[in-house]
């Protein structure tokens, strides 16, 4: 059992030039020489952390952090309403990342992530599967149609007061149809109070999902800087009311192309945002994956859920 390691800050950082006019900030920690792998984060929107990393080996690791477009500090931000988010889809973030490989000179990589960092690795992987050496990820999504519906509207069924808040956010006309594109258009609004409005509003809702889990934490979503609660908001409902551009069990469909690529899969039993059928289905078509169900966690993680990811890491680091 790994236990982490002392604290490690970026030796090296800078910005990718997309050539569309955005920037992606990337920074690298560890060794220089050591095993490559990238972290992916979630939201989409929530940018990579700025904290120190303690789960990966400084002296065998050459880990690479990104804010995926339009958030974190890669610009411009999804808090500014002139960020065109038509250029902020699934097939450029996967561009970004082959670019940003190319641009680091890496062959192959480990890719780590959670939530909607896992739907856009599995996007990548299956685009690019010689790229790949490894995958450790936890409370997996594929952000399929379904998914979303269970997130957005489903999951409602255990939280009544809570969804009726959410669905009371949008314009009443536009209440029983698509309340992703209905929030959608909101983060579109001109007026910054109507923008901040609906992500406060969008964000407890995401808070509510995950508040009856073993081990949450309050405020997980909403505990953010109003820029950052906006640029949340507006990259998820624009990437969420497209489906992520998949279709139904498009990613599940196409794990077959993923043979060969270990993997540890990490999901929590009292998953609300998440329930753990998808994370099994994967685990079914993808020859190599090993997932792990844990009984004590959800969508926010718990020791365990943390520990199996640290140990997957520590696992690889040689292979």
């Amino acid at each position: 059992m790994v236990d982490f390691y002392p604290p490690t800050s970026p030796y090296d950082h800078g910005y990718l030039d997309t050539g569309d006019g955005n920037r992606i900030y990337y920074e690298q920690l560890g060794n220089p020489e050591g095993k490559p792998a990238l972290h992916v984060h979630g939201g989409p929107g929530a940018g990579c952390s700025a904290r120190p990393t303690r789960a990966w080996d400084p002296e065998r690791y050459r880990l690479i952090r990104f804010d995926q477009r339009n958030c974190g500090r890669s610009t411009p931000h999804a808090s500014d309403p002139a960020a065109d988010m038509s250029l902020n889809t699934t097939q450029h973030l996967i561009d970004d990342m082959e670019l940003l490989r190319e641009h680091l000179g890496i062959e192959r990589w480990l890719l780590n992530g959670a939530s909607w960092g896992v739907s856009l690795i599995l996007a990548y992987a299956e685009q690019h599967p010689e790229r790949v050496s490894e995958v450790v990820v936890a409370a997996i999504t594929s952000t399929s149609p379904g998914e979303l519906d269970w997130l957005y509207r489903g999951a409602g069924r255990f939280q009544p007061e809570a969804w009726d808040r959410f669905r009371e956010g949008v314009p009443e006309e536009e209440r029983d149809g698509d309340l992703l594109a209905a929030y959608s258009r909101l983060m579109e609004n001109p007026d910054r109070a109507v923008r901040a409005k609906a992500a406060a509003d969008w964000l407890a809702w995401e808070d509510a999902v995950i508040s009856g889990e073993p081990n949450n934490s309050p405020g997980m979503y909403s505990d953010r800087t109003e820029d950052e609660q906006i640029a949340f908001v507006r990259i998820c409902s624009h990437i969420f009311s497209n489906g992520g551009w998949f279709t139904e069990d498009q990613l599940l469909r196409g794990a077959g192309k993923l043979a060969g690529i270990p993997a540890v899969l990490v999901h929590g039993r009292h998953d609300m945002g998440g329930p753990p059928q998808t994370a099994w289905e994967l685990a079914k078509a993808w020859p190599g994956a090993r997932l792990h169900i844990v009984e004590d966690s959800g969508h926010a993680g718990s020791e365990e859920f943390g520990q199996l990811m640290r140990d997957a890491i520590e696992e690889f680091k040689d292979r």
